[in-house]
């Protein structure tokens, strides 16, 4: 069962590399990168990844907030056309 599961595509995720972005945006205004977190004592780069990681997801949640928000006015605007 595993090895089908490895043969599989994964299953892509529309906002990853918007996260990503996210994440790596929050790590070089900490002075850091992907690239260099490595470098860093585990326990602080784990605490940088959590918090880039609770960065990014209230980015993201602002983001969808507001296009909510935009296709709300849409549908209000329509409807009063």
């Amino acid at each position: 069962m595993a090895s089908q599961d490895m043969d599989r595509p994964p299953i892509s995720d529309p906002e990853a590399p918007m996260e990503r972005s996210l994440i790596e945006e929050f790590l070089q205004a900490h002075g850091t990168s992907f690239a260099t977190l490595s470098a860093l004592p585990p326990d602080k780069a784990d605490a940088l990844l959590r918090d880039a990681s609770r960065y990014a997801s209230t980015r993201l949640m602002e983001v969808e907030s507001r296009a909510r928000f935009l296709n709300s006015i849409k549908g209000d605007v329509g409807l009063s056309s």
